[in-house]
């Protein structure tokens, strides 16, 4: 049985939404987890690699945006991580849609953007560049998907997150905003 916020409003909604549950219990899901998940590896190792060289080579504004958008990508890139674990969880029967959907509120789906107005953006590393698209498309796929088994959300899911107010606070101080 479907939440309340996930009850078919009409049969096309409804077929949309076996469509879906299909897919969540594919092989092509577990493609798309993996994809995920890979990603999420392929960031911890050039932030503890590569981009530990790479950030060494940059001027001190660069380098705080770079340390800001690696925060903003981790985080990003977290929430993803947990929304597919919790669609496996369903998927290997360790719990139901219905939990699945009320843990779900809690995963923000609505991270931070790059900073992409900042004068320094273009002179970050192209690593660091690469996978910041990457995950931001990779997030908006992750958000149709969302849309689709747990319905438009009403309200913004984003919590407080103190990692957030910590950017902001660290751009204003040093990068002089």
């Amino acid at each position: 049985m479907l939440s309340d916020r996930t009850q078919p409003s009409n049969r096309t909604e409804a077929e949309a939404i076996a469509f879906v549950e299909r897919f969540a219990n594919s092989a092509q899901f577990r493609r798309f987890f993996s994809e995920g998940m890979g990603l999420v590896e392929e960031t911890a190792d050039y932030l503890d690699g590569q981009g530990r060289d790479d950030v060494k080579q940059l001027a001190r504004p660069v380098s705080l945006l770079y340390a800001s958008e690696s925060m903003r990508l981790t985080t990003r890139l977290m929430q993803i991580a947990s929304w597919l674990l919790l669609q496996r969880a369903v998927n290997d029967g360790e719990m139901t849609r219905e939990q699945a959907a009320d843990e779900n509120r809690k995963v923000s789906l609505d991270t931070l953007p790059p900073n992409t107005d900042d004068d320094s953006y273009l002179d970050l590393p192209e690593g660091l560049v690469r996978l910041i698209d990457r995950s931001l498309a990779f997030q908006r796929r992750v958000r149709r998907l969302d849309t689709l088994l747990y319905g438009p959300t009403t309200q913004p899911r984003r919590r407080k997150n103190d990692v957030h107010g910590q950017v902001s606070r660290l751009e204003q101080i040093f990068g002089g905003r």
